[in-house]
């Protein structure tokens, strides 16, 4: 099999590759990086277990070809944190009790990342219930989930003011 060289910068750490023509991104960052919090749930980009940020965008990482991510910028669950220090969206995560059995919980920060980061004033209800609709949860009935984004939304945009 032929390789192809790919160059990527994931969680701001370039990463210099030769990889399977068609490896998933999903698999490059698990399993050529092993960053394991993205998870693998459906591999159809029907349930956002694998959602991370490309060049800013969330996008169900299942469904792009790690060759694609060449040049460009990916941002993982693991790339939040601040070394040991959880991103403020995390811990409004904990502090709502939004983590249940967990397994959704890396695809939905990431997608509310998206949606924090492109948002100028504290998103409404719907509009968050949108950002997270490709994110699925067995677990909460997304209720803790939605007040958790909207309770760190509300005060990021206090410490802007």
């Amino acid at each position: 099999m032929k390789f192809v060289a790919v160059r990527v910068t994931v969680n701001k750490k370039l990463c210099q590759l030769d990889i399977a023509p068609n490896l998933t991104l999903l698999e490059l960052l698990r399993d050529h990086l092993g960053l394991t919090g993205t998870k693998c749930g459906c591999e159809v980009g029907e349930c956002g277990a694998c959602t991370v940020l490309l060049d800013g965008q969330a996008v169900n990482s299942c469904l792009v070809l790690a060759p694609q991510v060449d040049g460009r910028e990916v941002t993982t669950v693991e790339g939040l944190a601040e070394g040991k220090t959880l991103a403020p969206l995390q811990e409004s995560f904990l502090d709502h009790d939004a983590v249940h059995c967990g397994f959704c919980t890396p695809g939905m920060l990431m997608s509310a990342e998206e949606l924090l980061s492109r948002s100028a004033v504290p998103p409404t209800e719907t509009e968050i219930r949108a950002a997270i609709s490709g994110n699925l949860c067995r677990c909460s009935g997304y209720q803790q989930i939605v007040d958790a984004i909207k309770d760190v939304s509300n005060e990021s945009t206090k410490k802007r003011a």
